[in-house]
Protein backbone atom coordinates (compact mmCIF):
# COMPACT_ATOMS: atom_id res chain seq x y z
CA UNK A 1 0.00 0.00 0.00
CA UNK A 2 1.33 3.47 -0.87
CA UNK A 3 0.46 6.61 1.04
CA UNK A 4 2.70 9.60 0.57
CA UNK A 5 2.19 13.33 0.45
CA UNK A 6 5.20 13.95 -1.76
CA UNK A 7 4.75 15.18 -5.30
CA UNK A 8 5.73 12.87 -8.16
CA UNK A 9 8.01 14.13 -10.89
CA UNK A 10 6.25 14.57 -14.24
CA UNK A 11 6.19 11.33 -16.21
CA UNK A 12 8.28 11.09 -19.35
CA UNK A 13 6.81 9.52 -22.50
CA UNK A 14 8.25 6.08 -21.75
CA UNK A 15 6.98 6.05 -18.16
CA UNK A 16 3.53 7.21 -19.26
CA UNK A 17 3.39 4.48 -21.90
CA UNK A 18 4.39 1.94 -19.27
CA UNK A 19 1.72 3.20 -16.85
CA UNK A 20 -0.97 3.02 -19.53
CA UNK A 21 -0.04 -0.58 -20.35
CA UNK A 22 -0.22 -1.58 -16.69
CA UNK A 23 -3.62 0.10 -16.36
CA UNK A 24 -4.91 -1.67 -19.46
CA UNK A 25 -3.95 -5.01 -17.97
CA UNK A 26 -5.78 -4.12 -14.75
CA UNK A 27 -9.16 -3.83 -16.53
CA UNK A 28 -8.77 -6.35 -19.34
CA UNK A 29 -9.38 -5.94 -23.09
CA UNK A 30 -12.94 -4.57 -22.78
CA UNK A 31 -12.20 -2.01 -20.10
CA UNK A 32 -10.08 0.64 -21.80
CA UNK A 33 -9.69 2.93 -24.80
CA UNK A 34 -6.95 5.24 -26.04
CA UNK A 35 -8.85 6.28 -29.17
CA UNK A 36 -9.32 10.09 -29.16
CA UNK A 37 -12.75 9.79 -30.74
CA UNK A 38 -13.98 7.50 -27.94
CA UNK A 39 -12.36 9.55 -25.19
CA UNK A 40 -13.59 12.94 -26.41
CA UNK A 41 -17.27 12.56 -25.30
CA UNK A 42 -16.01 11.75 -21.81
CA UNK A 43 -13.77 14.82 -21.71
CA UNK A 44 -16.47 17.45 -22.24
CA UNK A 45 -19.26 18.38 -19.83
CA UNK A 46 -22.98 18.28 -20.68
CA UNK A 47 -23.10 21.96 -21.57
CA UNK A 48 -20.20 21.61 -24.02
CA UNK A 49 -18.45 24.59 -22.45
CA UNK A 50 -15.81 22.79 -20.37
CA UNK A 51 -13.32 20.51 -22.12
CA UNK A 52 -10.28 18.57 -21.03
CA UNK A 53 -8.21 15.71 -22.36
CA UNK A 54 -6.93 12.36 -21.22
CA UNK A 55 -4.61 9.75 -22.71
CA UNK A 56 -6.74 6.89 -21.38
CA UNK A 57 -10.37 6.03 -20.68
CA UNK A 58 -10.91 3.15 -18.25
CA UNK A 59 -14.18 1.31 -17.64
CA UNK A 60 -13.65 -1.13 -14.77
CA UNK A 61 -16.05 -4.02 -14.30
CA UNK A 62 -15.96 -4.24 -10.51
CA UNK A 63 -14.72 -2.63 -7.31
CA UNK A 64 -11.52 -4.66 -7.24
CA UNK A 65 -10.54 -3.31 -10.66
CA UNK A 66 -11.19 0.24 -9.44
CA UNK A 67 -8.88 -0.43 -6.49
CA UNK A 68 -6.16 -1.68 -8.85
CA UNK A 69 -6.52 1.45 -11.00
CA UNK A 70 -6.19 3.77 -8.02
CA UNK A 71 -3.16 1.90 -6.69
CA UNK A 72 -1.38 1.98 -10.06
CA UNK A 73 -2.15 5.67 -10.61
CA UNK A 74 -0.75 6.41 -7.17
CA UNK A 75 2.45 4.56 -7.94
CA UNK A 76 2.97 6.47 -11.19
CA UNK A 77 1.74 9.85 -9.96
CA UNK A 78 -1.26 9.98 -12.30
CA UNK A 79 -4.45 11.89 -11.50
CA UNK A 80 -7.91 10.30 -11.62
CA UNK A 81 -11.24 11.71 -12.81
CA UNK A 82 -14.09 9.49 -11.54
CA UNK A 83 -17.05 9.67 -13.88
CA UNK A 84 -20.64 8.48 -13.97
CA UNK A 85 -23.07 9.48 -16.72
CA UNK A 86 -21.14 12.74 -17.31
CA UNK A 87 -24.27 14.87 -16.95
CA UNK A 88 -22.38 17.39 -14.82
CA UNK A 89 -23.31 21.06 -15.16
CA UNK A 90 -20.29 22.38 -13.24
CA UNK A 91 -17.43 20.56 -14.95
CA UNK A 92 -17.02 18.13 -12.08
CA UNK A 93 -16.71 14.97 -14.19
CA UNK A 94 -14.20 16.02 -16.85
CA UNK A 95 -10.41 16.49 -16.74
CA UNK A 96 -9.28 19.83 -15.34
CA UNK A 97 -5.79 19.97 -16.86
CA UNK A 98 -4.07 19.58 -13.47
CA UNK A 99 -1.55 16.99 -14.66
CA UNK A 100 -2.07 13.76 -16.57
CA UNK A 101 -5.62 12.68 -15.72
CA UNK A 102 -7.06 9.22 -16.32
CA UNK A 103 -10.84 9.05 -16.76
CA UNK A 104 -12.44 6.22 -14.78
CA UNK A 105 -16.00 5.73 -15.98
CA UNK A 106 -18.16 3.29 -14.01
CA UNK A 107 -20.72 2.48 -16.70
CA UNK A 108 -19.83 -1.24 -16.72
CA UNK A 109 -20.50 -1.47 -12.98
CA UNK A 110 -24.27 -1.58 -13.37
CA UNK A 111 -25.51 -4.49 -11.30
CA UNK A 112 -28.25 -4.44 -8.70
CA UNK A 113 -26.62 -6.49 -5.98
CA UNK A 114 -29.58 -7.02 -3.68
CA UNK A 115 -33.17 -5.93 -3.04
CA UNK A 116 -34.45 -6.36 0.51
CA UNK A 117 -38.18 -5.63 0.66
CA UNK A 118 -38.34 -6.28 4.41
CA UNK A 119 -35.58 -3.76 5.18
CA UNK A 120 -36.74 -1.58 2.27
CA UNK A 121 -33.26 -1.27 0.78
CA UNK A 122 -31.54 -1.84 -2.54
CA UNK A 123 -27.79 -2.41 -2.85
CA UNK A 124 -26.40 -1.31 -6.21
CA UNK A 125 -23.22 -0.73 -8.18
CA UNK A 126 -22.36 2.93 -8.64
CA UNK A 127 -22.72 2.69 -12.42
CA UNK A 128 -26.42 1.82 -12.34
CA UNK A 129 -28.55 4.30 -14.23
CA UNK A 130 -31.00 6.17 -12.04
CA UNK A 131 -33.90 5.12 -14.31
CA UNK A 132 -32.86 1.46 -13.98
CA UNK A 133 -32.89 1.74 -10.18
CA UNK A 134 -36.35 3.31 -10.29
CA UNK A 135 -37.57 0.48 -12.52
CA UNK A 136 -36.04 -2.21 -10.30
CA UNK A 137 -37.72 -0.68 -7.27
CA UNK A 138 -41.06 -0.69 -9.10
CA UNK A 139 -40.64 -4.42 -9.87
CA UNK A 140 -40.42 -5.00 -6.13
CA UNK A 141 -43.52 -2.82 -5.55
CA UNK A 142 -41.31 -0.16 -4.01
CA UNK A 143 -40.35 3.41 -4.88
CA UNK A 144 -36.96 5.12 -5.17
CA UNK A 145 -37.84 8.83 -5.15
CA UNK A 146 -34.81 10.56 -6.66
CA UNK A 147 -36.18 12.26 -9.78
CA UNK A 148 -34.03 14.11 -12.33
CA UNK A 149 -34.53 15.17 -15.93
CA UNK A 150 -31.33 13.23 -16.75
CA UNK A 151 -32.45 10.01 -15.04
CA UNK A 152 -32.14 8.03 -18.28
CA UNK A 153 -28.40 8.76 -18.51
CA UNK A 154 -27.11 9.77 -15.07
CA UNK A 155 -25.59 7.12 -12.81
CA UNK A 156 -26.27 6.75 -9.10
CA UNK A 157 -22.56 7.14 -8.30
CA UNK A 158 -22.60 10.59 -9.85
CA UNK A 159 -25.87 11.42 -8.07
CA UNK A 160 -24.19 10.49 -4.80
CA UNK A 161 -20.98 12.34 -5.58
CA UNK A 162 -22.90 15.58 -6.21
CA UNK A 163 -25.67 15.00 -3.64
CA UNK A 164 -28.19 15.48 -6.43
CA UNK A 165 -31.54 17.03 -5.57
CA UNK A 166 -34.18 16.96 -8.26
CA UNK A 167 -37.91 17.47 -8.09
CA UNK A 168 -38.90 15.37 -5.08
CA UNK A 169 -36.65 16.96 -2.45
CA UNK A 170 -39.57 18.69 -0.75
CA UNK A 171 -40.99 15.26 0.21
CA UNK A 172 -38.03 12.87 0.33
CA UNK A 173 -34.89 14.99 0.67
CA UNK A 174 -31.66 15.10 -1.35
CA UNK A 175 -29.67 12.02 -2.38
CA UNK A 176 -27.84 12.27 0.95
CA UNK A 177 -31.13 11.47 2.68
CA UNK A 178 -31.75 8.38 0.54
CA UNK A 179 -28.57 6.43 1.38
CA UNK A 180 -27.79 4.11 4.28
CA UNK A 181 -24.37 2.79 3.28
CA UNK A 182 -21.54 3.16 0.79
CA UNK A 183 -18.62 1.25 -0.67
CA UNK A 184 -15.69 3.51 -1.60
CA UNK A 185 -12.23 3.01 -3.06
CA UNK A 186 -9.93 5.35 -1.17
CA UNK A 187 -7.03 7.32 -2.60
CA UNK A 188 -4.56 4.76 -1.21
CA UNK A 189 -6.26 1.93 -3.13
CA UNK A 190 -7.98 0.38 -0.13
CA UNK A 191 -11.68 -0.47 -0.25
CA UNK A 192 -13.88 0.88 2.53
CA UNK A 193 -16.85 -1.45 2.80
CA UNK A 194 -19.59 0.52 4.50
CA UNK A 195 -22.52 -1.19 2.76
CA UNK A 196 -24.67 -1.38 5.87
CA UNK A 197 -28.45 -1.14 5.68
CA UNK A 198 -28.80 0.29 9.18
CA UNK A 199 -31.06 3.14 10.15
CA UNK A 200 -29.46 3.43 13.58
CA UNK A 201 -25.68 3.26 13.76
CA UNK A 202 -23.73 5.49 16.13
CA UNK A 203 -20.32 3.83 15.86
CA UNK A 204 -18.27 6.97 15.49
CA UNK A 205 -18.22 9.37 12.57
CA UNK A 206 -20.72 8.94 9.75
CA UNK A 207 -18.05 8.42 7.11
CA UNK A 208 -20.40 8.04 4.17
CA UNK A 209 -21.38 11.69 4.45
CA UNK A 210 -17.81 12.73 3.59
CA UNK A 211 -18.06 11.07 0.18
CA UNK A 212 -21.65 12.08 -0.62
CA UNK A 213 -21.31 15.51 -2.21
CA UNK A 214 -17.51 15.15 -2.37
CA UNK A 215 -17.55 14.99 -6.20
CA UNK A 216 -14.97 12.21 -6.27
CA UNK A 217 -12.28 14.34 -4.63
CA UNK A 218 -11.92 12.04 -1.60
CA UNK A 219 -12.50 8.62 -3.14
CA UNK A 220 -14.49 6.73 -5.76
CA UNK A 221 -17.95 5.55 -4.74
CA UNK A 222 -18.43 2.04 -6.16
CA UNK A 223 -21.57 0.84 -4.40
CA UNK A 224 -24.46 2.04 -2.26
CA UNK A 225 -27.30 0.86 -0.06
CA UNK A 226 -30.34 2.94 -1.00
CA UNK A 227 -33.56 3.48 0.90
CA UNK A 228 -36.78 2.28 -0.71
CA UNK A 229 -40.25 3.58 0.03
CA UNK A 230 -43.82 2.33 -0.47
CA UNK A 231 -45.10 3.04 -3.96
CA UNK A 232 -47.59 5.92 -4.13
CA UNK A 233 -50.97 4.59 -5.24
CA UNK A 234 -52.74 7.93 -5.54
CA UNK A 235 -51.04 10.71 -7.49
CA UNK A 236 -52.42 14.04 -8.67
CA UNK A 237 -50.54 16.48 -10.90
CA UNK A 238 -51.58 20.00 -11.84
CA UNK A 239 -50.27 23.06 -13.63
CA UNK A 240 -51.61 26.35 -12.38
CA UNK A 241 -50.91 30.04 -12.97
CA UNK A 242 -50.18 32.36 -10.05
CA UNK A 243 -50.25 36.18 -9.97
CA UNK A 244 -46.83 36.40 -8.27
CA UNK A 245 -44.04 34.37 -6.73
CA UNK A 246 -45.24 35.51 -3.30
CA UNK A 247 -48.65 34.03 -4.08
CA UNK A 248 -46.91 30.79 -5.05
CA UNK A 249 -45.28 30.63 -1.62
CA UNK A 250 -48.63 31.20 0.06
CA UNK A 251 -50.06 28.38 -2.03
CA UNK A 252 -47.14 26.19 -0.92
CA UNK A 253 -47.95 26.89 2.72
CA UNK A 254 -51.64 26.19 2.13
CA UNK A 255 -50.84 22.92 0.34
CA UNK A 256 -48.62 21.74 3.21
CA UNK A 257 -51.35 22.52 5.72
CA UNK A 258 -54.16 20.86 3.78
CA UNK A 259 -52.24 17.70 2.79
CA UNK A 260 -50.28 16.95 5.94
CA UNK A 261 -47.02 17.15 4.03
CA UNK A 262 -48.01 14.98 1.07
CA UNK A 263 -46.62 17.39 -1.52
CA UNK A 264 -44.20 15.57 -3.78
CA UNK A 265 -43.20 18.47 -6.03
CA UNK A 266 -43.72 22.21 -6.30
CA UNK A 267 -42.00 23.59 -9.40
CA UNK A 268 -41.77 27.19 -10.64
CA UNK A 269 -41.99 27.85 -14.40
CA UNK A 270 -41.78 31.35 -15.97
CA UNK A 271 -43.56 32.54 -19.08
CA UNK A 272 -40.39 33.18 -21.10
CA UNK A 273 -39.00 29.73 -20.28
CA UNK A 274 -42.19 27.97 -21.32
CA UNK A 275 -42.28 29.92 -24.57
CA UNK A 276 -38.93 28.36 -25.42
CA UNK A 277 -40.14 24.89 -24.44
CA UNK A 278 -43.08 25.10 -26.82
CA UNK A 279 -40.83 26.52 -29.54
CA UNK A 280 -38.16 23.81 -29.36
CA UNK A 281 -40.30 20.88 -28.19
CA UNK A 282 -43.48 21.11 -30.28
CA UNK A 283 -44.80 17.85 -28.83
CA UNK A 284 -45.29 19.68 -25.52
CA UNK A 285 -48.69 21.30 -25.09
CA UNK A 286 -49.69 23.88 -22.50
CA UNK A 287 -52.83 22.76 -20.65
CA UNK A 288 -53.83 26.32 -19.68
CA UNK A 289 -55.65 28.66 -22.05
CA UNK A 290 -52.72 31.07 -22.05
CA UNK A 291 -49.34 31.64 -20.46
CA UNK A 292 -48.96 33.87 -17.42
CA UNK A 293 -45.81 35.37 -15.96
CA UNK A 294 -45.53 32.48 -13.48
CA UNK A 295 -46.79 28.90 -13.59
CA UNK A 296 -46.45 26.08 -11.06
CA UNK A 297 -46.31 22.34 -11.52
CA UNK A 298 -47.68 20.73 -8.36
CA UNK A 299 -47.85 17.06 -7.45
CA UNK A 300 -49.48 15.39 -4.44
CA UNK A 301 -49.06 11.69 -3.73
CA UNK A 302 -50.14 9.16 -1.12
CA UNK A 303 -49.71 5.48 -0.33
CA UNK A 304 -53.22 5.40 1.10
CA UNK A 305 -55.70 4.02 -1.43
CA UNK A 306 -58.58 5.44 0.57
CA UNK A 307 -57.38 9.02 0.07
CA UNK A 308 -57.91 10.46 -3.39
CA UNK A 309 -55.16 12.94 -4.18
CA UNK A 310 -57.22 14.02 -7.20
CA UNK A 311 -59.99 15.20 -4.89
CA UNK A 312 -57.47 16.72 -2.50
CA UNK A 313 -55.71 18.77 -5.17
CA UNK A 314 -59.06 19.94 -6.52
CA UNK A 315 -60.05 21.12 -3.03
CA UNK A 316 -56.74 22.91 -2.43
CA UNK A 317 -56.76 24.66 -5.81
CA UNK A 318 -60.41 25.67 -5.40
CA UNK A 319 -59.59 27.26 -2.06
CA UNK A 320 -56.54 28.93 -3.57
CA UNK A 321 -58.58 30.29 -6.48
CA UNK A 322 -61.16 31.75 -4.10
CA UNK A 323 -58.34 33.42 -2.17
CA UNK A 324 -56.73 34.87 -5.29
CA UNK A 325 -53.61 32.73 -5.00
CA UNK A 326 -54.12 31.20 -8.47
CA UNK A 327 -55.71 32.59 -11.61
CA UNK A 328 -56.02 29.40 -13.67
CA UNK A 329 -55.36 25.68 -13.26
CA UNK A 330 -55.45 22.36 -15.09
CA UNK A 331 -55.42 19.02 -13.28
CA UNK A 332 -54.12 15.95 -15.11
CA UNK A 333 -56.94 13.52 -15.79
CA UNK A 334 -54.62 10.51 -16.10
CA UNK A 335 -51.10 9.30 -15.35
CA UNK A 336 -50.21 9.84 -19.01
CA UNK A 337 -51.38 13.44 -18.93
CA UNK A 338 -49.46 13.94 -15.70
CA UNK A 339 -46.32 12.76 -17.50
CA UNK A 340 -46.99 15.26 -20.27
CA UNK A 341 -47.11 18.01 -17.63
CA UNK A 342 -43.75 16.84 -16.32
CA UNK A 343 -42.28 16.80 -19.83
CA UNK A 344 -42.93 20.55 -19.99
CA UNK A 345 -41.06 21.21 -16.75
CA UNK A 346 -38.17 18.89 -17.55
CA UNK A 347 -37.59 20.50 -20.95
CA UNK A 348 -36.87 23.95 -19.48
CA UNK A 349 -33.09 23.69 -19.11
CA UNK A 350 -32.58 22.07 -22.50
CA UNK A 351 -34.89 24.59 -24.21
CA UNK A 352 -32.63 27.39 -22.94
CA UNK A 353 -29.60 25.81 -24.54
CA UNK A 354 -31.39 25.10 -27.81
CA UNK A 355 -32.30 28.77 -28.02
CA UNK A 356 -28.68 29.92 -27.92
CA UNK A 357 -25.50 30.17 -25.90
CA UNK A 358 -26.56 29.98 -22.26
CA UNK A 359 -24.86 30.57 -18.94
CA UNK A 360 -26.47 28.29 -16.37
CA UNK A 361 -26.73 29.09 -12.67
CA UNK A 362 -27.73 26.95 -9.70
CA UNK A 363 -28.35 28.52 -6.30
CA UNK A 364 -30.60 28.12 -3.27
CA UNK A 365 -31.98 30.58 -0.74
CA UNK A 366 -34.40 30.26 2.17
CA UNK A 367 -37.87 29.75 0.69
CA UNK A 368 -39.22 32.91 2.29
CA UNK A 369 -36.49 34.97 0.56
CA UNK A 370 -37.23 33.77 -2.98
CA UNK A 371 -39.44 36.69 -4.19
CA UNK A 372 -36.99 39.39 -3.05
CA UNK A 373 -34.02 37.37 -4.29
CA UNK A 374 -35.55 36.92 -7.75
CA UNK A 375 -36.38 40.61 -8.09
CA UNK A 376 -32.91 41.68 -6.98
CA UNK A 377 -30.86 39.10 -8.88
CA UNK A 378 -32.73 39.27 -12.19
CA UNK A 379 -32.61 43.06 -12.02
CA UNK A 380 -28.85 43.04 -11.48
CA UNK A 381 -28.25 40.61 -14.36
CA UNK A 382 -30.52 42.61 -16.66
CA UNK A 383 -28.62 45.79 -15.80
CA UNK A 384 -25.25 44.13 -16.45
CA UNK A 385 -26.08 42.23 -19.64
CA UNK A 386 -28.76 44.36 -21.24
CA UNK A 387 -30.73 42.37 -23.79
CA UNK A 388 -29.91 38.94 -22.38
CA UNK A 389 -32.96 36.80 -21.67
CA UNK A 390 -33.11 35.57 -18.08
CA UNK A 391 -34.98 32.32 -17.43
CA UNK A 392 -35.43 31.73 -13.69
CA UNK A 393 -37.10 28.44 -12.79
CA UNK A 394 -36.77 25.50 -10.47
CA UNK A 395 -37.69 23.73 -7.27
CA UNK A 396 -39.68 26.35 -5.39
CA UNK A 397 -40.55 23.91 -2.61
CA UNK A 398 -36.91 23.60 -1.47
CA UNK A 399 -35.58 27.04 -2.44
CA UNK A 400 -33.49 25.87 -5.40
CA UNK A 401 -33.59 28.31 -8.34
CA UNK A 402 -31.91 27.68 -11.70
CA UNK A 403 -30.95 30.56 -13.94
CA UNK A 404 -30.52 30.39 -17.69
CA UNK A 405 -29.00 33.58 -19.08
CA UNK A 406 -29.25 33.45 -22.89
CA UNK A 407 -26.90 35.55 -24.98
CA UNK A 408 -28.39 38.58 -26.77
CA UNK A 409 -28.64 37.97 -30.52
CA UNK A 410 -26.47 40.98 -31.35
CA UNK A 411 -23.60 39.92 -29.04
CA UNK A 412 -20.94 37.54 -30.43
CA UNK A 413 -20.74 34.23 -28.57
CA UNK A 414 -17.12 34.80 -27.61
CA UNK A 415 -17.89 38.19 -26.07
CA UNK A 416 -20.87 36.83 -24.12
CA UNK A 417 -18.98 33.83 -22.74
CA UNK A 418 -16.15 36.15 -21.72
CA UNK A 419 -18.61 37.63 -19.22
CA UNK A 420 -19.64 34.29 -17.73
CA UNK A 421 -17.58 34.82 -14.57
CA UNK A 422 -19.19 38.23 -14.10
CA UNK A 423 -22.71 36.82 -14.53
CA UNK A 424 -21.99 33.87 -12.24
CA UNK A 425 -20.65 36.27 -9.63
CA UNK A 426 -23.87 38.30 -9.70
CA UNK A 427 -25.92 35.16 -9.07
CA UNK A 428 -23.60 33.91 -6.34
CA UNK A 429 -23.26 37.26 -4.59
CA UNK A 430 -27.03 37.63 -4.46
CA UNK A 431 -27.51 34.08 -3.17
CA UNK A 432 -24.97 34.78 -0.43
CA UNK A 433 -26.59 38.12 0.39
CA UNK A 434 -29.95 36.41 0.92
CA UNK A 435 -28.48 33.70 3.14
CA UNK A 436 -28.26 31.02 0.45
CA UNK A 437 -25.83 28.65 -1.22
CA UNK A 438 -24.02 29.16 -4.53
CA UNK A 439 -24.21 25.43 -5.28
CA UNK A 440 -27.64 23.96 -4.63
CA UNK A 441 -27.61 20.63 -6.47
CA UNK A 442 -25.14 20.78 -9.38
CA UNK A 443 -22.03 20.76 -7.22
CA UNK A 444 -18.99 23.03 -7.32
CA UNK A 445 -16.89 21.22 -9.93
CA UNK A 446 -14.35 23.35 -11.76
CA UNK A 447 -16.65 26.32 -12.18
CA UNK A 448 -17.03 27.14 -8.48
CA UNK A 449 -13.88 25.67 -6.97
CA UNK A 450 -13.14 28.97 -5.21
CA UNK A 451 -16.64 29.39 -3.78
CA UNK A 452 -16.08 27.79 -0.38
CA UNK A 453 -13.20 30.12 0.44
CA UNK A 454 -14.99 33.17 -0.96
CA UNK A 455 -18.44 32.66 0.53
CA UNK A 456 -17.92 30.43 3.56
CA UNK A 457 -14.57 31.80 4.80
CA UNK A 458 -11.22 30.49 6.00
CA UNK A 459 -12.48 28.26 8.80
CA UNK A 460 -14.91 26.22 6.69
CA UNK A 461 -12.49 26.09 3.77
CA UNK A 462 -9.59 24.96 5.97
CA UNK A 463 -11.69 22.25 7.59
CA UNK A 464 -12.59 20.85 4.17
CA UNK A 465 -9.00 21.18 2.98
CA UNK A 466 -7.76 19.28 6.05
CA UNK A 467 -10.10 16.41 5.16
CA UNK A 468 -8.86 16.49 1.57
CA UNK A 469 -5.21 16.45 2.66
CA UNK A 470 -5.87 13.59 5.06
CA UNK A 471 -7.70 11.31 2.61
CA UNK A 472 -5.87 12.33 -0.58
CA UNK A 473 -2.43 13.73 0.33
CA UNK A 474 -1.14 13.45 -3.24
CA UNK A 475 -4.09 15.36 -4.65
CA UNK A 476 -4.77 12.66 -7.21
CA UNK A 477 -8.55 12.37 -6.86
CA UNK A 478 -10.45 14.60 -9.28
CA UNK A 479 -7.96 17.49 -9.13
CA UNK A 480 -9.08 21.07 -9.60
CA UNK A 481 -12.59 20.41 -8.33
CA UNK A 482 -14.53 21.63 -5.24
CA UNK A 483 -11.64 23.33 -3.42
CA UNK A 484 -8.77 25.54 -4.41
CA UNK A 485 -5.67 24.89 -2.38
CA UNK A 486 -4.07 27.88 -0.69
Amino acid sequence: MWMSGKEHKPLGPEQLAEAIEVLKQAVGPFGWSTHPGLIEPHAVDWTGSIRGDSPLLLKPANTEEVAKIVTICGQYGLKIVPQGGNTSLAGGSVPSGAGIEIIVNLARMNKVRNVDTINDTMTVDAGCLLAAIQAEAAKASRFFPLRLASEGSCQIGGNLATNAGGSNVIRYGNTRDLVLGLEVVLADGRIWSGLRGLRKDNMGYDLKQLFIGGEGTLGIITGAVLKLFPRPVSIATAICAVPSVQAALELLALSKQRTGGQITAFELMPRNGLELVFKHFPACRMPLDRLHDWQLLIEFSSIDEAVSQQERIEAVLSEAYASGLIVDAAIAASIEQGRSFWAIREALAEADMKEGVTIQGDISVPISAIPDFLDSCTGAIAKAVGDARIIAFGHLGDGNIHFGVIAPEAVPTKDFLARSDEIEEIMCDHAHRFGGSVAAEHGLGIMKADAVLKYRGDVEHDLMLAIKHSLDPQGMMNPGKVLKRK
